[in-house]
């Protein structure tokens, strides 16, 4: 119920209650539209041998084509009850939000939450998730990151007294619930599914400004549904929706601990040595940003090498133990960690120190580096913590990270010689 599945994923087995959709549209006489992704395609560009079209838009998902259908079951409610577990409190900022959220799955509400990095956004939507569990809908909550959504998982498992799905491409068979954890590439198997549709890191790639995902976005939820974007660093898109008066905007410019964004520093790269062997003295663990995977495997291993005493790991999308090394790492079996932008967000260890290597690199994005900054101090036994930008040259991307840090200390009441305003 409240999907969207090909004959394949059905397994050949259709029964007559099914609704059959087409699977590809024709727009006009050269243009043809897939019903999954929503993507138009010129018809010369996707024809096939036989007298069909086809969709490479979303093909890693299995292929669509325009003489096979779509099968859906209209969605259906879930038993009532209570589910929350969850006995932890907010602050009085989060409260705010919190309840503000809980208005607008009441009111149907599409609204963006634009808080700081350890804002505790995922505590702050508990309440929101409940009313609409407690109201018999589905709750969907998507990521464009795998290592995001597992996290989310494993907290609300423990926070939540029912079975949440968890799916992604290298996850486990979907199976009927009435919360689902997923990547947002997994909304293009829905259709008019959820009540409430939660986007955590709106502004990550592949999410960010992706009109087929934004389309996924609107197919996958009921009509009379409500929809909150979660982000630290929000999109010209969202700002453009906020400006317009399509979508509601709340704002959290603290971190749950009442303590101000860790502001990085600019170092010039020929000084990471120095840097590194006086933060190794502290004991603190240190995540180590690289630009590219070659690089930063090689640059783990090299440290590994040069600095025996210390246990250095290294992950990156490639990575098949991936969540083992992560795992290691914030259970301090590891006390080294280099990676590439894969953890740049949605992940939280204690008391750690962040170093980004070449920090000028294109790949470093001024929102990447606004969240790489946003991993250190998120613990409240270390709300500070040491941010380096290692370079050969100040980036746009650097400046402006920095400049979105001190600008949100600012709107939440700090000031760099007073404290707290």
């Amino acid at each position: 119920m409240g999907r969207l599945l090909t004959l394949k994923d059905l397994g050949d087995e259709i029964q007559e209650d099914y609704v059959r959709l087409e699977g590809m549209t024709e727009k006009s006489a050269s243009r043809i539209q897939c019903n999954r992704c929503g993507t138009i395609h010129s018809k010369a560009a996707v024809k096939l041998e036989i007298k069909a079209y086809y969709c490479p838009e979303c093909i890693n998902m299995g292929r669509i084509r325009s003489d096979q259908w779509l099968y859906h079951l209209p969605q259906e409610d879930f038993q009532t009850r209570k589910l929350l577990s969850w006995t932890g409190k907010l602050t009085a900022y989060q409260q705010e939000i919190s309840d503000r959220l809980v208005i607008a799955v009441q009111k149907r509400e599409q609204i963006l939450v634009h808080a700081v990095t350890g804002a505790g956004k995922t505590e702050m939507m508990y309440h929101a998730v409940h009313e609409a569990l407690l109201q018999g809908g589905m709750v969907g909550i998507a990521t464009p990151r795998i290592d995001v959504c597992i996290e989310l998982h494993i907290r609300m498992t423990r926070d939540f007294n029912l079975p949440i799905a968890l799916l992604h491409g290298e996850g486990e068979p979907y199976f009927r619930t009435a919360l689902v954890i997923a990547t947002t590439h997994q909304l293009l198997r829905f259709r008019e599914a959820f009540s409430l549709l939660i986007i955590d890191e709106v502004d990550a790639f592949p999410f960010r400004d992706n009109d087929m995902l934004y389309f996924a976005t609107k197919r996958s939820r009921k009509p009379d549904s409500t929809l909150i974007y979660l982000t630290a660093t929000s999109t010209e898109n969202l700002d453009k929706q906020v400006k317009s008066g399509g979508l509601k905007k709340v704002a959290l410019a603290r971190r749950f601990h009442g303590n101000p964004l860790v502001v990085p520093k600019m170092l010039w790269q020929k000084k990471f040595k120095n840097f590194f062997r006086k933060q190794r003295q502290s004991g603190f663990p240190l995540l180590i940003f690289a630009p590219e995977i070659e690089f930063g495997q090689s640059f783990a291993e090299n440290l590994q090498k040069e600095y025996p005493d210390e246990s250095v790991g290294f992950v990156a999308s490639t990575t098949e133990n991936r969540l083992d090394i992560v795992s290691q790492f914030r259970s301090q079996e590891l006390t080294i960690l280099v990676t590439t932008t894969i953890l740049e967000r949605g992940v939280t260890f204690p008391k750690v120190d962040v170093f980004v290597y070449n920090a000028g690199h294109f790949n470093f994005t001024s929102s990447a580096l606004v969240q790489i900054a946003g991993r250190a101090g998120r613990s409240p036994e270390r709300p500070t913590g040491l941010v380096y930008f290692f370079h050969e040259g100040k980036s746009k991307d650097m400046i402006r990270a920095i400049k979105e840090i001190k600008k949100m200390n600012t709107l939440g009441g700090f000031n760099k010689n007073k404290g707290i305003i």
